[in-house]
């Protein structure tokens, strides 16, 4: 079973790195709290406001849409989660990976929306 304790966070996916983080600084008066990756590349920045994190990123495949943002579910167990996950024949859109802070993984629920299943690597 799977257990979510919060949402880490809601992202949107961006084009430009720069140019997105131009206007959540700039614009909207943010302050990144976590900058990754190089341009070219995967690149990720979060805001922290109160309890939660808006991010922002480009990875390859993961389109802007005017959908809706993804949002990651923390759960107190990321092993299991995915063990959960895969018995239940959910689709992975981005099968398990680390980060310097956390273990992510990206599936779709029935209606092709994403969903991030994380855990942080501090219980900070």
């Amino acid at each position: 079973m799977m257990q979510v304790s919060e949402i880490a966070f809601s992202t949107y996916p961006v084009t430009d790195m720069a140019r997105s983080r131009a206007f959540y600084e700039g614009v909207l008066g943010l302050k990144p709290t976590y900058l990754v990756g190089e341009a070219g590349g995967m690149q990720w920045t979060e805001y922290d406001i109160g309890a939660g994190t808006l991010s922002i990123g480009v990875a390859p495949g993961w389109q802007p849409s005017s959908h809706g943002c993804c949002v990651a579910l923390e759960v107190t167990d990321f092993d299991a989660a995915v063990a959960h996950l895969k018995a239940q024949n959910v689709t992975f859109k981005m099968e398990p990976f680390p980060t310097p802070v956390c273990r992510m993984a990206f599936i779709f629920d029935p209606d092709q929306n994403v969903i991030c299943i994380h855990k942080r690597n501090c219980s900070c």
